[in-house]
């Protein structure tokens, strides 16, 4: 069968694309869900330990690294579709035989060890499910519909964060950790079986997989990247806009909740959001500004040139961060208003969402375009790797920051490194090629 069944006209008239949107509709679901309850549930039983989750991103993330390099290697030698719904199968599996252990050992230490080597698996098996994923589009949709393609998926992200977020603070206030992660671990079965009809034509090669065969190709992958260096340019942005960034909704989020909201006497709509709800609305008000910013670009011819823009915008992202970082200390570390800061990053939350969906959308697009298929897998794997080298290490600094200086600090630190990351990209030569 053809990969790519629809050559004009809109992209959700191929069945292949339809079944990957709604395989990662009904998997990333059941992601939010997790990621929303592990986060919060590890603060609860450990009385409150930033630094342990710290530790748990850290761990997270440093698996992720490791083993995604092998995910780019098995993306471009073996079936992608496959790849994709056997890791959804073992994804959902290991989350529900970590129900069980949550079950049976309900001491909390014990409850500690199980969420750490649950969140530690499912990222291996993220390592190889994300580059064979990332690499699908280009087989299954036609390339004048890529930036269509990826803005769909976008709203589909923004629009799974809603639901997710909102379902995730209602159930993780109404059910017991255990359901829940029972929820989660449904829908990555579900995910795997829509994954399973997917089709398109894939060569089958005929080198045996060996360790030698696997370092060469990563070798490969290095040398190509190596003659693209405006993507260069945009992944050693993307490696410091993570580290200095993604603290602040990982980290600062969940502490903020539990610490500054949790523990005032009263605050914004106390009658009808519980603290985690807050956190649930920040979520929701990135996933429409997100869904708002998709919307308009699925409707956009693909722009030759995106570099210079996209920079732009990761200024605009850093302007947002310095007045969340003096609204803090302005309004909550000086006791002035909790409630005005709530709004204040409320405000930040909507133009933070459209500003990422405004950048990760043209960027994801014109790398499609530029990388040849063959190679999208390591390629992919390399830049994930790269970009997302320092967010572990940022993840454990943000914890002993929150832990030991307080949040004015971290908000501060990120708003100053996302400013001079900015600058350095608005300056670069390369960023103007792509």
């Amino acid at each position: 069968m053809e990969a790519c069944e629809n050559k004009t006209g809109n992209v959700f008239l191929n069945r292949n694309y339809r079944l990957v949107f709604f395989g990662a509709l009904v998997s990333e679901l059941g992601a939010v869900l997790y990621s929303f309850a592990v986060g919060f549930y590890l603060l609860e039983i450990s009385d409150n330990s930033a630094v342990l989750q710290g530790s748990y991103l850290a761990l997270c993330g440093v698996t992720l690294l490791l083993v995604t390099p092998l995910g780019g290697v098995l993306g471009d030698r073996w079936h992608k579709a496959k790849i994709m719904f056997v890791c959804d199968y073992l994804r959902g599996g290991g989350i529900l035989l970590a129900t069980l252990g949550l079950l049976v050992l309900p001491e909390s230490r014990a409850q500690i060890v199980i969420l750490f080597v649950a969140g530690i698996i499912g990222n291996a098996i993220g390592g190889v499910f994300s580059p064979a994923a990332g690499a699908l589009l280009p087989h299954i949709v036609e390339e004048e519909q890529l930036q269509q393609a990826n803005a769909y998926f976008s709203m589909r992200s923004a629009l799974q964060s809603i639901l997710g977020v909102v379902l995730a603070g209602v159930l993780y206030a109404l059910l017991p950790i255990a359901l829940l992660f029972v929820v989660v671990g449904v829908c990555y079965v579900l995910s795997g079986v829509s994954e399973m009809f997917i089709r398109y034509e894939h060569k089958v090669s005929d080198e045996k997989m060996t360790l030698r065969l696997v370092l060469t190709d990563m070798r490969d992958g290095l040398r190509y990247l190596n003659t693209q260096r405006a993507i260069l340019a945009i992944m050693a942005g993307a490696l410091f806009i993570n580290f200095f960034f993604s603290p602040v909704a990982s980290n600062f989020v969940p502490y903020f909740i539990k610490t500054d909201v949790a523990g005032a006497p009263g605050y914004l709509f106390d009658r009808l959001l519980t603290p985690e709800l807050w956190s649930s609305v920040f979520s929701v008000l990135i996933a429409l500004s997100s869904l708002v910013a998709a919307g308009i670009l699925s409707a956009r011819p693909q722009a030759d040139k995106c570099g210079y823009k996209v920079a732009l915008r990761i200024g605009a992202m850093s302007c947002v961060m310095i007045a969340l970082a003096l609204g803090y200390w302005l309004l909550v570390a000086r006791g002035v208003s909790l409630n005005a800061f709530l709004l204040l990053f409320a405000l930040g939350c909507v133009l933070v969402g459209f500003l990422v969906s405004m950048i990760n959308i043209p960027m994801n697009t014109a790398m499609m375009r530029v990388v040849d298929k063959g190679m999208l897998s390591k390629v992919a794997s390399i830049i994930s790797v790269m970009s997302q080298g320092m967010v572990p290490i940022g993840s454990v600094l943000a914890g002993l920051v929150l832990q030991y200086l307080g949040s004015a600090w971290l908000l501060a630190g990120g708003a100053l490194g996302l400013t001079v990351t900015s600058l350095v990209l608005l300056g670069s030569r390369h960023i103007r090629e792509i």
